[in-house]
């Protein structure tokens, strides 16, 4: 199947609170969206995420608990975990990370928990969705020293081009969403000039950071259409390329996408 589509590679379509998930589905086949690929956040979202997967056929899952919930994490979630990645609808461990954004009195067990989940994507051999907020040397850090072979996706990007030119040495992916089409987003529009095409991935991070031109509203798998046109217009390249080739990222990642 040579047709371009697109695939929004990180949605928390279970948070959208104005539309319904049929709503949010036939919005997304309208733009194209054909695939769409739903995080978990908190322990209670594990089993939410992995359901609305089972019950989709162009809904997949990352499993894992956010680094600002990691207070709640239990151990006894590794097994849930590892249970539920036996179906091809759970392609990821995420999203984990650091986050120091919000409250830093925390940050020794993120650290914890952070390493916990590295270790359990790499026994399950799958890759590792990250959130990284205001901690980039030591998520960069941790991920150099604990991740034994998982792909990585370093999930709505936030550093400089030079950051993402050191993730891109180590052979991560940079996954880009709305924030690249706001009007003074300039370190993220130098990113998604600058960036390899083949390390690049799309998102809306739903409900969101909402693109241009709906900013202010929530934000669903359909806008990332918006997200691609906006980095074609940086590179100056047609959409069609950005389409194809992010399209094609997500599949080498994720093979479970091909197979549905």
């Amino acid at each position: 199947m040579n047709e371009t589509y697109l695939i929004d590679t990180h949605s928390h379509i279970n948070m959208i609170e104005e539309i319904s998930i049929d709503e949010i589905l036939k919005n997304a086949e309208e733009s194209n969206v054909r695939q769409i690929i739903v995080p978990s956040a908190y322990p209670s979202d594990i089993d939410v995420v992995y359901n609305l997967a089972q019950q989709h056929k162009n809904i997949f899952c990352y499993l894992g608990v956010h680094p600002t919930e990691v207070k709640d994490w239990d151990d006894s979630l590794i097994e849930k975990i590892k249970d539920y990645a036996k179906s091809q609808k759970v392609v990821g461990i995420g999203e984990i990370g650091l986050d120091y954004y919000w409250d830093k009195s925390f940050n020794d067990l993120q650290k914890e928990i952070f390493i916990k989940q590295i270790k359990l994507a790499n026994e399950l051999n799958l890759p590792i969705n990250i959130h990284d907020r205001e901690a980039h040397k030591e998520t960069f850090d941790i991920l150099k020293q604990h991740n034994k072979g998982s792909k990585v996706i370093m999930h709505c990007f936030s550093g400089s081009s030079e950051f993402a030119k050191e993730c891109i040495k180590e052979g991560w992916y940079v996954a880009l969403g709305g924030v690249v089409t706001f009007k003074n987003a300039k370190k993220m529009k130098e990113v998604a000039e600058e960036i390899p095409l083949e390390y690049l991935l799309l998102e809306t991070d739903a409900p969101y950071l909402t693109p241009v031109p709906f900013r202010g509203k929530e934000n669903q798998p359909a806008y990332v259409k918006f997200v691609a046109v906006e980095i074609a217009n940086l590179r100056k390249i047609s959409v069609e390329e950005i389409m194809h080739t992010t399209t094609e990222n997500a599949k080498f990642l994720f093979p479970a996408l091909k197979n549905f």
